[in-house]
């Protein structure tokens, strides 16, 4: 059991960690040739250039020789709060801004309920004997009798936990309506500032009904002519060009392979490089590197060619899906918030994710099978998560010293040591932890393309909630089930039946060590080795020095990364959990979050301004699930803490806490109903109101042309060397009339003027 040296142990070795990690940071952001890596925002606007002039002395351009920057190596930090929010808005995004406030959220909940804690329950809970008196009945620590575990059967003093659970309770639903209404309010008019965009006019159109006598493209025209006759525009077809898409990525590949032997070669031409043609090069015929690239991009460039031939002539390469743009904004609302026909299952519509949001290769998937795929994802998900207790309990076990050293008991005299012990127990179970977790958000968001959905924001989202999922049940609740069912087996063995909840009860709060050490490593060491950005920094020296040929080369070997909702949301709410639960019952864990959340919130500002680059833009879309969350962390604590005091022959306050999730269930449904419309519907009186204000301002504005191509599936694009191959005028059908091949008329009014040929 960790004691209060053991924290600190754990304490100054994860400080220590994090202020190498800020130092060393601060000397590699300065030198002149890690100015991309460190501030690849600002190029990518245009905004910055080489930080020193070409004609300086030639050690400058690789090395800061300004020594007094060396002295200010911490400015960044207050450089990072600076910004004004409105500004960092137009800088980087809505989505950016809002992220940034979950951690405020988190400091404007727990500063205020830490200030409580400490100043009213740590004395109610120190001032006891509870644990001493237990004749070592149980394992614990001086850190336990901060804890509610040390407040004895029966006693008065738990009236003092039930009051201040109604008020932390109170205040976290305080702060979190005043967030959702701020939020709310910045999303709407973040759209009605936001400049013209082509998802502001496009809907997505699935499953389209086959018809024997029309492409889809025709039959998608007539359909929103019949039905949208003022306001349609224009459509652009789905196409399966999946395959087409990893050839002209593999041929990117091998052009990058092609630069850098031909680099080499150009800086010494007396001599060619040598490739094997095996798996991987390990083995199989010595071939001359130049050749052999050159030879497979001319073969890539054929398949590319015949494919992109074979996507245009075959009509299976359409799929049953379609982007349908309007002339208005109110159009668009109108369709998109509506269903189109008799039968539900059919021209099924929802907004458009903006260009950069589409993730192409799930718009290939035929909507009938999407069912199917989130089925079995869901009972993989299922074995995924629980499959995964035992190397969670494999990781408790190490919070324990006697597990261990019955494990390898001839490591007992070193384990006895006590630094190494104070390192055993307050920082390996949270490394250990943090390293299990490591491969997990990959594998979720593997799981979640596999789903179909068909924007990136929608994949990161779910995302995101499988590994909230996760985190709850194997992080949370699995360390503190198998933590307590390990630590006290011996006594479970030895005492009666109707003694072990109540040994339950008592040991729960004993898992905070375990998760302060967690949130140490992970919250505060974790986050700063963020700002340190090693991988990108690495790679991009390694691009710059062989592959980097031109200044767009240079570009593109910078990284600037983006937030990274999908795990990075999650880690975030197990913080919020974890503060939640235990500011009741152990209130010592509160600093910790609260130093994670002031350090994540500057560090992840500085990020924001100078590095990531967001791959897309929800407008705060995400917001519903963060919120939902959270109220559902308070939940749970409020459940726990109604299990724990009923271990505590404190039955009578069973009636009183019950309210308080009952109160929370209203207060999310309330905040659902009141915030929620703006987050999931456009108000079409705002959509009015934006299209009517263009009208005035750009009366000739040709939105056909704006749209037109704004949804083509990017390797139909031209103006990239990669896909040089692919003419994408091929791939756009002329505005031409379209009479309808039908035998009847009736559904369609008009002749096409708008796509198709005669």
């Amino acid at each position: 059991m960790a004691t209060l040296n053991d924290i600190a142990v754990g304490a100054a070795i994860n400080i220590l960690s994090a202020f190498v990690f800020f130092i060393i940071f601060a000397i590699l952001r300065i030198q002149p040739f890690n100015d991309r890596v460190y501030f690849p925002k600002w190029y990518l606007k245009g905004l910055r250039c080489n930080p020193l002039p070409a004609g300086g002395a030639f050690v400058s351009k690789f090395v800061n020789l300004d020594f007094r920057s060396y002295i200010k190596f911490l400015n960044w930090m207050p450089d990072a709060l600076k910004m004004p929010e409105l500004e960092l808005i137009d800088h980087a995004g809505l989505d950016s801004v809002v992220y940034l406030r979950i951690y405020l959220v988190g400091l404007k909940i727990f500063v205020p309920i830490a200030f409580l804690a400490f100043a009213i329950m740590v004395p109610v809970n120190w001032t006891n004997d509870t644990l001493e008196n237990s004749n070592k009945k149980l394992n614990y620590s001086n850190v336990d009798k901060l804890s509610i575990s040390n407040i004895p059967l029966g006693s008065r003093r738990f009236w003092t936990h039930i009051v201040m659970a109604y008020a932390f309770t109170f205040w976290t639903c305080y702060v979190l309506k005043r967030e959702y209404e701020n939020v709310a309010k910045m999303r709407l008019h973040f759209l009605a500032s936001e400049q013209r965009r082509p998802d502001q006019f496009t809907v997505l159109v699935q499953n389209v009904p086959p018809d024997p006598d029309e492409s889809v493209s025709q039959l998608v025209e007539h359909f929103f002519l019949v039905n949208h006759p003022d306001h349609y525009l224009t459509n652009q077809v789905v196409y399966d060009a999946n395959k087409l898409s990893r050839l002209v990525n593999e041929k990117k590949k091998t052009q990058n392979w092609l630069d850098f032997y031909q680099l080499r070669y150009s800086r010494n031409q007396s001599k060619r490089s040598i490739v094997k043609t095996g798996f991987l090069g390990l083995w199989g015929k010595k071939v001359d590197a130049i050749d052999r690239y050159t030879s497979e991009i001319e073969r890539l460039s054929e398949e590319i060619s015949f494919e992109r031939e074979k996507i245009s002539k075959n009509p299976k390469s359409i799929m049953a899906a379609a982007f349908v743009s309007f002339k208005t904004r109110w159009g668009a609302a109108v369709c998109a918030q509506t269903q189109q026909s008799r039968n539900p299952t059919v021209w099924l519509t929802e907004w458009a994710p903006e260009p950069r949001d589409v993730y192409w290769d799930n718009l290939a998937i035929p909507y009938v099978s999407l069912s199917i795929r989130r089925l079995i994802i869901a009972v993989a998900f299922f074995f995924l998560t629980f499959f995964f207790m035992i190397p969670i309990a494999l990781v408790q076990s190490l919070a324990n010293l006697e597990d261990i050293e019955k494990a390898v008991p001839f490591l007992k005299p070193i384990i006895e040591l006590n630094f190494i012990k104070s390192v055993i127990q307050g920082f390996l179970p949270g490394i250990a932890l943090k390293i299990f977790l490591i491969f997990l958000p990959s594998i979720l968001m593997h799981m979640s393309k596999f789903e179909g959905f068909n924007s990136i924001s929608a994949l990161e989202r779910r995302s995101a909630t499988r590994y909230y999922i996760f985190q709850f049940v194997n992080v949370f609740l699995g360390s503190i089930i198998t933590g307590t069912a390990f630590q006290q087996l011996n006594n479970f063995i030895h005492q009666s039946a109707n003694e072990i909840p109540k040994t339950i009860g008592v040991s729960i709060p004993m898992k905070a060590t375990f998760f302060i050490t967690y949130i140490m490593v992970d919250g505060w060491a974790g986050v700063a080795g963020e700002i340190l950005r090693l991988k990108p920094l690495i790679i991009y020296h390694l691009k710059n020095t062989f592959l980097v040929k031109t200044e767009k080369d240079r570009e593109e070997a910078m990284d600037p990364g983006s937030l990274g909702f999908n795990t990075g949301e999650p880690q975030i709410q197990l913080y919020f959990l974890l503060g939640l639960v235990y500011a009741v019952v152990t209130p010592i864990l509160l600093p910790f979050i609260i130093i994670f959340f002031s350090l994540a919130y500057i560090v992840y500002r500085h990020q924001i301004i100078n590095v990531y680059n967001q791959e897309y833009e929800s407008a705060a879309a995400f917001w519903p699930d963060v919120h939902g969350r959270i109220v559902t962390a308070l939940v749970v604590s409020q459940l726990l803490l109604m299990g724990l005091l009923s271990t505590k022959a404190a039955a009578q306050s069973t009636p009183l806490l019950i309210t308080l999730p009952v109160l929370t269930i209203w207060f999310h449904r309330f905040c659902k109903g009141r915030y929620e419309p703006a987050f999931v519907r456009y108000p079409l009186q705002e959509a009015m109101m934006k299209d009517t204000l263009e009208r005035a301002r750009e009366p000739n504005l040709n939105m056909k042309n704006f749209l037109q191509n704004a949804y083509m599936h990017p390797v139909f694009r031209g103006g990239d060397d990669s896909e040089s191959d692919i003419d994408p005028s091929d791939m756009i059908e002329e505005p031409t009339i379209v009479p309808t091949k039908r035998q009847s008329r009736r559904n369609t009014p008009l002749p096409s003027k708008h796509s198709g040929s005669l």
